[in-house]
């Protein structure tokens, strides 16, 4: 992509980047009061039936992922034109979805910065080696990546691991701003949690909210790495590496049915929200079909995504995502070519 049609393209995603007071209202509308009602509507069901009540938990959930999306478009200041408004409904969805505002703000703008840089990994995405970074680590290194990129792992341990553990603490080189609001959001977190069971009973609590946020963050989890990790994704050396490749190729498109669309706030443009983050979630369709560009992305499907569950590692040669079994065969081709050695020169002195 030539250096016009990439300002041409980053300037027609650009003019939908415009918060809307009345759209942004009607989704915190739509979204929050719902899901408190779900809430309450899981705990009555308790007396009837536990299945029926975790049905609804699980309905609850998919609320809980689009309660996250207003957090997210908070962090990029683009839910409301007001900062402060930003950062108030930031932290408050952020308690809400066990995510500390600042902490989270941070590191995801690191994400956009660094999104498919090979050479700047390791903040606020999905750990990726590469099959040399493979074939050199040690054996535990091996196991651990292994095991990391396990979907039972990534989909079953990674939720309680993300919500119990990563959000609850601060990176080292977190400033006191970014420290104060983590310890705020894990104080509110502990008082809301204690009254409400006490309120309920802690099994009733646990049963409800247990499932409602185990589900939301499996849910999260998929969302970010099925929309970086797909056949061709696009990952290159500093030297290389370019902003907009790196959004429209390195980002897919995740096109789902309109009710998931809908609970997943239009995550699913994923290369859009790359190209342009201040482009508030209720625009980001809008901005995709009026951009002819960005229709050659690389669309994925539920069916689809699943096969990206067998990409583990990447191949910077042949730039695509490859599996253990393939990378393995890889390997071994390469140890099996016979080294050539270096001709022997004399030099004769007179």
């Amino acid at each position: 992509m030539d250096k016009e049609r990439t300002k041409q393209l980053r300037k027609g995603v650009s003019a939908f980047a415009k918060s809307d007071l009345k759209k942004s209202t009607i989704q915190i509308l739509n979204t929050i009061p719902p899901f408190l009602l779900l809430w309450f509507l899981a705990y009555q069901s308790l007396s009837v039936s536990i299945w029926l009540s975790i049905g609804l938990a699980v309905v609850a959930a998919g609320f809980v992922v689009r309660i996250f999306i207003i957090f997210h478009d908070c962090t990029h200041g683009s839910f409301f034109k007001n900062k402060k408004a930003n950062d108030i409904l930031g932290t408050i969805t952020g308690i809400m979805t066990l995510f500390p505002y600042e902490k989270w703000k941070r590191e995801h703008a690191i994400h956009h910065a660094t999104s498919s840089n090979l050479d700047k990994r390791g903040v606020g995405d999905i750990w990726v080696m590469t099959i040399d970074e493979y074939k050199k680590a040690s054996k535990w290194q091996r196991l651990g990546y292994r095991f990391y990129r396990n979907p039972f792992v990534m989909f079953g341990l990674g939720p309680l691991y993300l919500v119990l553990v990563s959000n609850r603490i601060n990176r080292k080189d977190a400033r006191r701003k970014e420290r104060l609001n983590t310890h705020l959001t894990n104080l509110m977190i502990v008082g809301i949690y204690t009254l409400m069971m006490v309120a309920v009973g802690w099994q009733a609590f646990l049963i409800i909210q247990g499932t409602i946020m185990f589900i939301a963050a499996a849910l999260g989890i998929w969302l970010f790495y099925i929309q970086h990790t797909f056949e061709d994704s696009y990952f290159e050396d500093e030297s290389e590496w370019n902003y907009v490749k790196a959004a429209v190729e390195g980002s897919s498109y995740y096109k789902l049915p309109l009710v998931l669309q809908w609970v997943t706030g239009n995550i699913g443009f994923h290369h859009v929200h790359h190209l342009a983050p201040r482009v508030p979630n209720y625009h980001l369709e809008e901005a995709h079909e009026s951009n002819p560009p960005l229709h050659h992305a690389t669309t994925i499907t539920i069916g689809t995504s699943l096969e990206s569950l067998r990409y583990k590692l990447y191949d910077p040669e042949n730039k695509t995502f490859v599996t253990f079994k393939e990378a393995q065969r890889r390997i071994q081709t390469e140890r099996k070519r016979p080294k050539l050695k270096p001709k022997h020169v004399s030099f004769e002195t007179k």
